[in-house]
Parts: structure tokens; C-alpha cells; sequence
């Protein structure tokens, strides 16, 4: 996939490592300028030391409204417009609703859908002045199913698949798309402690099709094609990139049960 990015300017949160680092590295390679807000200030910088002309820095906690409103503020002064956002910057929590404090509940909460609502706020205007463009939430198909334990993490990513509904819903009259982006098992350093945990990994990737982990390169590739022209009618949806994991409703393999009994 080569998409020309040239002229313009996205935001992208969370964008010093993981997907938000993919995206930002795509986005530079084929001509697009990018402001990244995030709190790994060494990881920016670097990316900023990468990209000099392209990619400008803004250390910003989505929690903080005015930090993204510098950020988008930092793109209309370094590349004179803003075309889209994406927002990646998220953690996770383990712990049901009995279990897991408060004060947990409440952080991924506002990092995770407040974060993205903060974003989306901060990003619009100048979007309109721009003549519109596209905004692409990373959500997750812990927003599409429950999981095990992870009752704030999937609340607020249900949150945002919902969001980014009613957002494009709201903005297509403007010329501003806006989807969700639901990974599966992704190889980032959100993930990066369960999965060196060889159980976990060996059961995680048992139930995925395609027989492996994604990588970040394979989300940023669905996020840009979202961002481009080239999916000028994709507007309001929730796309999942799981490996297929997603597509069992988790009933028995029978035909390899039948078959290792030797039937």
C-alpha cells in the first residue's frame, strides 16, 4: 500500500510508540506531517530527530483538555492545518467490578474515552477550517465482547466504538469521517507483560486464526487507508482487526476433536 500523505497534518495521540508510532512513521514516509502528543517525551523526541521537518513533538496527558487544544494549536503553527487525528494513547486494568480500586476504574476511564473525546474536541475546529477530513479512534475488540477481568478497560473501549459512531454521524455534514479501529491481539508495550508470560501467549494465540500476534505495522496500515481518500465512504463504523479471532462464537472444534480421536 503506498498512500501520498503530502500537505497534510494529523495528530495522532499516543503516537511515541506502538500503533501511534506505526501510523506516524507511515504517515512521514509518504509525505504527511504529523504532531505527536504523547507522555514519552525520549520516544517523541526521537521520532521528532527521525523526522525533522515533518514531525513536531507536544509532550500532552489526554486527561488535560488544554494540552490537546496546544497540540492541535502546535499543528496549525508548524504545517498551517490540521486533516485528521488519531487517537491510540490508552492503558488497561485488570480487576472486575469488585475487585479493581476505584481510582483504577476512573483512570482508564478518562485516558481511555475521555482522552479520545478530548481529542476529537480539540482536533475539530481546526479540521473545519481545514474543509474537513478524518478522524480514526483505536478501540479495541474489548469494546465489541467482555473479557475475563477487565471491566474498566472494556467499558471504556465500548465507549469509544459508540463515540466514534455518533462522531460521524454528527461531522459527515462537515466533510469529517470518523471510525473506530478494534485490534485483537496486537504486539505492543500495552501488551507486552501478559504475553512474556508463555501460558499466556501459547492459549492467547491458540484462539486466533491466522495463528499469530498482529503487529503495529498491521494496524497502521487499516488506520491509514481509513485517513485516505481512498475510503471517502467509510463513515461511522467500528472495523475489527483480530486475526479472525473474533469470527468464532467459541463452540467446540468438532471436526478436530473427531478427527484427533481418530474418527
Amino acid at each position: 500500500m503506498d498512500i501520498d500523505f503530502s500537505g497534510k497534518a494529523y495528530l495522532v495521540t499516543g503516537g511515541a510508540s506502538g500503533i501511534g508510532a506505526a501510523v506516524v512513521h507511515y504517515l512521514a514516509r509518504h509525505g504527511g506531517n504529523v504532531v505527536v502528543a504523547d507522555i514519552n517525551d525520549e520516544a517523541g523526541r526521537q521520532l521528532v530527530d527521525t523526522y525533522p521537518e515533518q514531525v513536531a513533538y507536544h509532550h500532552t496527558d489526554v486527561t488535560d483538555f488544554a494540552a490537546l487544544e496546544e497540540a492541535c494549536a502546535l499543528a496549525a503553527q508548524r504545517f498551517g492545518r490540521l486533516d485528521g487525528a488519531v487517537n491510540s494513547a490508552g492503558i488497561g486494568s485488570l480487576g472486575n467490578t469488585l475487585e479493581i480500586p476505584l481510582e483504577d476504574w476512573r483512570k482508564v476511564i478518562d485516558i481511555d474515552l475521555h482522552g479520545v473525546f478530548h481529542a476529537c474536541r480539540a482536533a475539530l475546529p481546526l479540521m473545519l477550517k481545514s474543509g474537513g477530513g478524518s478522524i480514526v479512534n483505536i478501540a479495541s475488540i474489548s469494546g465489541v465482547r467482555g473479557d475475563h477481568g477487565f471491566a474498566a478497560y472494556n467499558a471504556a473501549k465500548a465507549g469509544v466504538i459508540n463515540y466514534s459512531r455518533t462522531l460521524g454521524l454528527d461531522h459527515a455534514k462537515d466533510n469529517i469521517r470518523a471510525n473506530a479501529v478494534c485490534p485483537g491481539l496486537i504486539e505492543t508495550p500495552l501488551t507486552a507483560v501478559p504475553i512474556s508470560i508463555d501460558e499466556v501467549r501459547n492459549d492467547w494465540i491458540s484462539r486466533i486464526p491466522l495463528g499469530r500476534a498482529g503487529s503495529p505495522e498491521d494496524v497502521a496500515h487499516l488506520v491509514v487507508f481509513l485517513l485516505s481518500p481512498a475510503a471517502s465512504y467509510i463513515n461511522g463504523t467500528a472495523i475489527v482487526i483480530d486475526g479472525g479471532m473474533g469470527s468464532s462464537n467459541n463452540q467446540p472444534n468438532l471436526p478436530g476433536i473427531i478427527a484427533d480421536m481418530g474418527g
